[in-house]
């Protein structure tokens, strides 16, 4: 059975979709745009800041599951440049510390908003 996931601590789905989907044993998290999500707004105009946010409120959702930050087995990280991914990869390496999920890095035309980053996630129970 699917259980739609939501916090009031990350920014609330803007479209047809849910924070995230807990099915069985995995968490299933929608990519976060870097929005703070007591203000609605982008924090900062720089990839490390976007990226921070980004990965906050991927942390915030899966707190949310009663899982935590080492459950994550698997990001996709989608950039608007990919001349970016040193400084993301940097705050990324950073924000996991000693764990490493698996991980995709795309650049793409386009994202939400104009924003730098997007980050979906994975996280199995």
């Amino acid at each position: 059975m699917n259980k739609p996931i939501t916090s009031n601590n990350a920014p609330q789905a803007i479209g047809p979709y849910s924070q995230a989907v807990l099915t069985s044993n995995t968490l299933y998290v929608s990519g976060q745009l870097p929005i703070h999500p007591h203000t609605n707004q982008f924090v900062g105009n720089c990839i490390e800041c976007q990226t921070k946010q980004s990965l906050e409120n991927i942390l915030q959702i899966v707190l949310a599951s009663n899982l935590k930050k080492e459950d994550i087995v698997k990001c996709t990280v989608y950039l608007k440049n990919m001349s970016d991914f040193p400084k993301m990869n940097e705050v990324y390496q950073s924000f996991f510390d000693s764990h490493k999920p698996a991980r995709v890095t795309v650049e793409v035309s386009k994202l939400p908003k104009d924003a730098l980053v997007e980050i979906d996630a994975i996280a199995v129970i």
